[in-house]
């Protein structure tokens, strides 16, 4: 009898549901959330066990590895589509969620998500400790400028190198402005160091990757956007089209149509959000800076038709799919025009 077991993971413990072929319920339980855990249930099962699907989540990729590395086979299935399947259940558990998932997964209703590598996870870590230390540098930023903009004590626009000495000018008279404001300088200083070490690791790392390498030959990708798209992709011969990668970043227009109704809407920003920014900030910087080429001048074109905003999405999707190319074929950026396409 072949079994179909759906898993609802949290963080201490994992509901499982077993189905069989038939569709009935075999066993209801909860396991730890450890591989170790879930091959010993798996292992006990009497049946043939067909498939074993969880919802990628944090601890989804690190439990698929160990799955998959016991000999089970397991799949990831797409958050948003488990979602709105589950939502026709009046009553949320776990333990419903577990069986939700069995079902779909004895149904075949799911769309399975890749499992990224474990580099590709390193260097999406190392990118997400950089953007958190920013963002904790552009808050104490803020968090400064309002604090003494009560006091009529405006910034105004400056740059980074000058702000400490332009908080320290307008508070030098105020004892307690300058006891308030001198561990948030220190606090902002250390994490500009962190921030600035973490960026030379980052462009040694592209540096040193000849993926990287070959990415950032087109303008406007540097060091971050490179790395953001290859541990996104991870393995670009998943994508039987290159034009695949735009859908599936989220940069397609989204369709609702029911009857005599047709809407198409904004982006349908589904897939990876932190790729979809990378990409648009990419389309943004090749539209307004740097040397001139065949995509800004398609671009350009896109906007004075369709206006800037559109075009800066075309252009992301675009970038994408050219990248997504360039990765396959090993070729650099042509800046003269489009390349031919290459036949096998």
């Amino acid at each position: 009898m072949k079994l179909f077991i759906g898993l609802d993971v949290s963080l201490a413990k994992t509901a499982v549901c077993v189905v069989s072929e038939h569709g009935k319920i075999v066993k209801e339980a909860e396991v730890g959330s450890d591989p170790a855990a879930l091959t010993q249930f798996a292992l006990e099962q009497q049946g043939e066990i067909a498939m074993i699907g969880m919802e990628a989540g944090p601890l989804s990729q690190w439990l698929h590895r160990g799955l998959t590395e016991a000999g089970l086979e397991v799949v990831l299935m797409e958050t948003r589509q488990v979602k709105g399947a589950l939502k026709a259940m009046p009553i949320k558990t776990d333990r419903r969620d577990a069986e939700g998932i069995a079902r779909l997964l004895h149904l075949g209703w799911f769309r399975p998500v890749h499992c990224k590598s474990v580099s590709a996870q390193e260097i999406r870590a190392l990118l997400g400790a950089r953007k958190s230390i920013q963002q904790g540098v552009i808050a104490l930023e803020m968090s400064l400028r309002g604090l003494l903009r009560n006091f009529g004590l405006k910034i105004g626009a400056i740059s980074k190198g000058r702000f400490d000495a332009r908080i320290q000018e307008l508070v030098a008279s105020n004892t307690t402005l300058v006891a308030a404001t001198e561990p948030m300088l220190r606090a902002r200083a250390t994490l500009r160091h962190e921030l600035a070490r973490l960026e030379r690791h980052v462009r040694s790392l592209a540096q040193d990757d000849p993926t990287c390498r070959l990415l950032m030959t087109m303008p406007a990708v540097g060091a971050v956007v490179a790395l953001t798209f290859k541990s996104a992709v991870d393995d670009p011969a998943r994508f039987s089209s290159s034009k695949k990668v735009g859908p599936w970043v989220g940069l397609t227009p989204s369709r609702q149509q029911s009857g005599e109704r047709d809407v198409t809407g904004g982006i349908t920003k589904a897939g990876d959000a932190h790729l979809r920014r990378a990409l648009c900030q990419a389309a943004t910087v090749m539209m307004n800076r740097g040397r001139g080429s065949w995509l800004r001048t398609w671009a350009s074109r896109v906007a004075k038709r369709r206006g800037t905003k559109r075009a800066m999405v075309a252009l992301a999707r675009r970038i994408g799919v050219i990248l997504h190319r360039m990765w396959l074929d090993g070729r650099n950026f042509c800046w003269e025009g489009a390349p031919e396409p290459i036949h096998a």
